[in-house]
């Protein structure tokens, strides 16, 4: 899937970076306009408002996408290219046997309400994210961390009991971000960073505002937006009127696929099409009976026309699967030929495991529009094998977290997983799909002890086949980013290497 840039009216445009803020020409001997000034404000729409503003203490996507890179930094960051890159520390050196890591810091970064960061509120944020006390939603990241050393304040030596291959990419993630030693407790509410906007205010249900950091660590980087306003819109008909009243700039993540093409002719905006790491899957509860049972695993999976099921639940827009992995990862295979649809088949192995004239179950979905269209489709799929799936709508996130997510208290799910390279997921115990296999937790384990990248990408094969067989969870198709915004508009990243809305680049055209 290539990231477009379609532009009303068929002619196409490739995505840029680094537009140079326009300067509107007026006549010689003349004042401009404050009307002909450069715009400096962005109204960003998005569809689910985050339930705190602190990803190094809360899971959910929307978390990041709010105060990853704007207000919070970490140590390395991810670029829209998906690579590592320094960010808080300029340079690091890892040991021969990948025990030591050595960060040499950025001097003279400060956070927004003034205290330094150095080696010491470094090693604050990580022994805070790794401590026995933490809730942070990615602890594990920071597991092989056996010690930090601070032999100076622009020093951070971290010590490891066992290599960790991926450490660099996870101290990106918004989970490790560093946060100052006086402002942590309150992140949650009122976040401080270092990053080149400050959080102003919170008005819940309605919007999050930003202003610029004018004592942003980063001269080089002109940031050329002063305001910047989140506006939390969850439907689709007032999300289309929002944008196209100018209320809201930007949807870099539309939710209403079936309305893309109505944007065709608009001279304001433009609508964009890019990668994500969005992969919808249907998780089953391997813990309880019949799912306990790989052949009905398989069968439900035979029974899924997944380039329908795409068209019928997002209009079309998506890629299959066939693993827990998505074609811009490293490694990836395209193993949706292991259990191709089959309904014959299908029925076929529920016989073989007991159940020749099929069974019922509820699945339980999180009121997302993707995830509600997707089970309907299911649904129907499903009924042609004999199997009787009732939905069950499920308030998001508080709910499903608590009756899936905690509890373990399901049948089946809908989600569409969002973190990068996240395969591992299904060696974590305890998880929410309950399935154990010692090959796959062995790869994995594999995979954390090399930092060879060659060595890790045919490790991740592996582990993708091992998946696509037992499926434990059924995969179904990776979600593009639907982006919706004025066509003024320039530096919104047009893929997701990660869920974020990266804004310091972000610039109006004149």
């Amino acid at each position: 899937m290539k990231t477009l840039l379609v532009i009303a009216g068929g002619r196409f445009r490739s995505a840029t970076l680094g537009i140079i803020l326009g300067i509107t020409v007026v006549a010689a001997g003349s004042l401009p306009h404050p009307a002909e000034a450069a715009k400096t404000a962005l109204v960003l729409g998005m569809n689910i408002e985050p339930a705190g503003l602190d990803p190094t203490v809360a899971a959910p996507v929307a978390v990041g996408q709010v105060t990853w890179q704007n207000i919070f930094e970490g140590l390395v960051t991810i670029d829209r290219g998906g690579r590592v890159v320094p960010q808080l520390a300029e340079s690091w050196t890892i040991a021969r046997d990948g025990l030591t890591y050595r960060f040499n810091l950025r001097q003279g970064v400060r956070f927004h309400d003034g205290e330094p960061f150095d080696a010491g509120t470094a090693r604050f944020a990580l022994d805070r994210a790794r401590g026995a006390a933490s809730v942070n939603p990615q602890k594990r990241f920071f597991a092989a961390i056996q010690s930090i050393e601070t032999p100076d304040p622009a020093t951070l030596v971290l010590h490891l009991s066992q290599p960790a291959g991926n450490l660099l990419y996870w101290l990106a993630w918004p989970a490790a971000s560093m946060v100052g030693t006086r402002s942590a407790d309150s992140d949650k509410t009122a976040p401080v960073g270092t990053g080149p906007f400050k959080f102003s205010s919170w008005t819940k249900g309605d919007r999050v505002e930003l202003v610029r950091n004018p004592d942003y660590w980063n001269a080089s980087l002109k940031v050329p937006l002063d305001h910047v306003t989140f506006r939390f819109i969850g439907d689709p008909q007032a999300e289309v009127a929002a944008l196209r009243s100018g209320d809201v700039d930007a949807f870099p993540e539309f939710a209403a696929p079936e309305l893309m093409g109505s944007f065709a002719g608009d001279p304001d905006l433009v609508t964009v099409i890019g990668n994500t790491e969005l992969k919808v899957v249907a998780g089953v509860n391997n813990r309880r009976k019949p799912f306990n049972d790989k052949r009905v695993r398989q069968a439900l999976m035979m029974a899924i026309d997944r380039p329908a099921l795409i068209t019928g639940a997002w209009s079309g827009y998506g890629t299959a699967i066939g693993s827990h992995y998505t074609p811009n990862d490293r490694g990836y295979l395209d193993l949706t030929g292991v259990l191709p649809y089959d309904p014959d088949k299908a029925k076929a192995l529920l016989s073989e495991a007991g159940y020749p004239d099929g069974f019922s179950f509820t699945i339980k979905v999180p009121q997302m529009t993707y995830a509600t269209r997707t089970a309907e489709v299911m649904q129907a799929m499903f009924a042609q094998i004999g199997v009787t799936m009732t939905i069950e709508p499920t308030e998001f996130p508080a709910k499903w977290v608590h009756d899936v997510f905690t509890e373990h208290d399901f049948d089946m799910t809908i989600v569409a997983h969002a973190e990068p390279m996240d395969i591992d997921i299904y060696a974590r115990d305890p998880y929410y799909f309950g399935y154990r296999n010692p090959a796959f937790d062995a790869l994995i384990r594999q995979i954390d002890e090399t930092t060879d990248a060659t060595a890790q990408d045919r490790i991740y094969g592996e582990a993708q086949k091992i998946l696509a067989s037992d499926v434990p969870a059924l995969p179904l198709f990776v979600m593009p980013k639907l982006g919706v915004w004025q066509r003024k508009l320039q530096g919104l990243w047009p893929d997701e290497p990660i869920p974020s809305n990266v804004l310091a680049d972000v610039n109006w055209q004149p």
